[in-house]
């Protein structure tokens, strides 16, 4: 491609996410009746599509990637749209592990904003930032059409805009927490009641029987409209080994006994997850009569979803916890890493590079970092475009729990980059957590350092 041609890509690229952005993100939501309505004036591309749905707080997106890599390894073609991406915009759909070209998000962009442009004319509302992605994914996966199409929930689920597709293979809710409380209940009870609002009858629903104020709700909802009931509990899984060369678990269903999987990174919380996406592939394939406990090992053993505890340079770990069940899963794994005596570098510090959004609930989140004492240094990182937490709160909150702990203040995520990773002693371990935009901006700035 021409240096024009490529020039020009990129500044309509960055033209279609400035629109997409200036649409409100929560306010003013469309409601499913829109969501079908557009879908009706697009001529119904969902049809004939056999979806997988996948809501929860925590693990979604790692959930959706594993079962997409086990359906690949049967054979099947699979579709994947997530919510949010990591560096780029165009993550959110792929076919196969390739995420769509720029001149087909384009298309799609100008299709679907013209939609909504002409729609305003008739009285119908604007389809928001999710909403127009969605849109646009499932335009592009009718045209391309791939076996399965595995979808991740934006916010919620009972009002979803992924919701609006009525027709569905199986549905699984990963772990609920308390995350966006503002929209979706102050307790896990109530949010557990907004996510299994993806539930259908006579859809497998696969979840987790933990936390149990969690599982009630779910597995009542599931009874209510008649939703066949895969359970997942934790003794399904046992982690036989977790050092630098990864993990190994093996992993009990209702289908195999002792199949043995081993993980590359850090991340022990994976395990959970792929005892869900095993549950939910081996429900499609034994349907599709393909089971093969073979292709659950491999398809999960192959899946690499970045930004998950992910060691992106030696020493140095990001991870998108952002929640407080987010935050305890990274702790767990964050101290196995630091208690390995390979690990324990003489005269090393231990930095943890924080960010999150000022207008959330962090109080319990720095609680738990606080009083962890994992980490001998915390650095308040502010995020581009972002209402970032600043050091004098963190300063407030953290000394609260830790009277031991340095806290920093970096100018900008290149800033502590530059200070804390590239510019780090040796001995030194790195941790970063708070955000996924915080994982996505230092993934992209060490991956472009390194070229």
């Amino acid at each position: 491609m021409s240096s024009d041609r490529s020039g020009e890509l990129s500044t309509r690229m960055r033209e279609a996410e400035e629109y997409l952005n200036s649409t409100p993100v929560f306010a003013k939501k469309s409601s499913l009746e829109n969501i079908r309505e557009y879908l009706e004036r697009f001529g119904h591309p969902e049809r004939g599509m056999k979806i997988v749905h996948v809501a929860g707080t925590n693990g979604k997106g790692s959930v959706c990637a594993q079962i997409a890599s086990c359906l690949r390894e049967a054979g099947f073609s699979t579709g994947l749209f997530i919510s949010p991406h990591l560096e780029v915009i165009r993550e959110r759909m792929s076919i196969d592990g390739e995420m769509i070209r720029e001149e087909e998000f384009l298309t799609l962009f100008e299709r679907v904003k013209q939609e909504c442009l002409d729609a305003g004319e008739e009285g119908l509302p604007h389809l928001l930032y999710f909403e127009m992605l969605f849109m646009m994914a499932v335009l592009w996966f009718s045209k391309k059409k791939p076996d399965y199409i595995v979808l991740e929930t934006g916010l919620g689920g009972r009002l979803d805009a992924t919701n609006a597709l009525e027709d569905k293979e199986v549905a699984v809710i990963t772990r609920i927490g308390l995350d966006h409380t503002a929209l979706l209940g102050d307790t896990r009870a109530l949010i557990a009641a907004e996510k299994a609002g993806i539930l259908r009858g006579n859809c497998p629903a696969v979840f987790l029987t933990e936390p149990e104020e969690a599982y009630k709700v779910i597995r009542n909802k599931a009874l209510e409209t008649g939703a066949p009931i895969y359970e997942v509990s934790p003794d399904m899984w046992k982690v036989n080994r977790a050092d630098d060369n990864g993990i190994d678990f093996s992993l009990d269903s209702r289908y195999d006994k002792n199949l043995w999987i081993s993980l590359k990174g850090n991340a022990l919380y994976q395990c959970e997850n792929a005892a869900l996406s095993a549950t939910a592939c081996g429900i499609l394939l034994k349907k599709e009569g393909r089971y093969d406990p073979a292709i659950l090992k491999r398809g999960i053993e192959r899946c690499f979803w970045p930004g998950r505890m992910e060691e992106i340079l030696p020493g140095v770990f990001i991870d998108g916890a952002h929640n407080p069940d987010g935050i305890r899963a990274f702790l767990e794994s964050a101290g196995q890493i630091c208690s390995r005596k390979e690990n324990c570098r003489d005269g090393g510090r231990t930095f943890l590079l924080f960010s999150c959004v000022s207008d959330k609930d962090y109080s319990k989140e720095l609680e738990m970092l606080g009083r962890s004492g994992i980490f001998s240094d915390i650095v308040a990182v502010p995020m581009a475009g972002k209402r970032a937490l600043d050091a004098v709160t963190l300063r407030q909150y953290i000394g609260r729990y830790s009277s031991d702990m340095r806290i920093h203040d970096a100018e900008s995520v290149r800033d502590a980059v530059e200070r804390f990773i590239t510019g780090r002693d040796t001995k030194d371990r790195v941790f970063a957590a708070g955000s996924l935009y915080l994982a996505g901006e230092m993934r992209s700035l060490i991956s472009d350092s390194s070229e």
